[in-house]
């Protein structure tokens, strides 16, 4: 029973914590963020585990994590505020080719990051071709260029 409350208590401290950190925090790899999902994954694994280094402990506790998963996922399902909250929402960016900058320094994204998912998706140049950028909740940006509306 120590190993299901223990996977529990894990799941959902690091389920607030990737929360709190922000839609961008994982959407896209740097090297530092690889390190840190390496640091993350070792220090979990002894929350995890305590002194039970057995097969049967570490089988029930793939098996919580995985119930757990699945229960959030019915929970979800259930209830359009808890899904919003546990997965995030889409948030718009850029509106007509203004950047929404107040949007911009909550989510700790740059002009600059947003040009290059417009340079990179769209092939656009500048921010006057931009319709819409959207941050997905995923952490990916989404653009939208006025000549596919027009």
């Amino acid at each position: 029973m120590d190993t299901v409350l223990r996977a529990a208590i894990m799941y959902f401290a690091l389920l607030i914590l990737l929360r709190v950190a922000g839609k961008r925090t994982f959407a896209q790899l740097t090297p530092f963020d690889f390190v840190l999902l390496l640091i993350i994954g070792e220090a979990t694994q002894q929350g995890l585990t305590g002194e039970d280094f057995s097969i049967t402990g570490a089988v029930i506790l793939v098996a919580t994590l995985v119930m757990i998963d699945v229960i959030m996922s019915y929970v979800k399902q259930w209830s359009p505020a808890a899904d919003k909250w546990i997965d995030g929402v889409p948030v718009l960016l850029v509106d007509n080719g203004r950047l929404l900058k107040d949007r911009l320094e909550r989510h700790r994204i740059s002009e600059d990051e947003v040009l290059s998912a417009a340079r990179e998706l769209r092939g656009l140049e500048r921010m006057d071709q931009v319709k819409y950028a959207v941050l997905e909740a995923t952490g990916k940006i989404t653009v939208i260029a006025k000549s596919d509306v027009d």
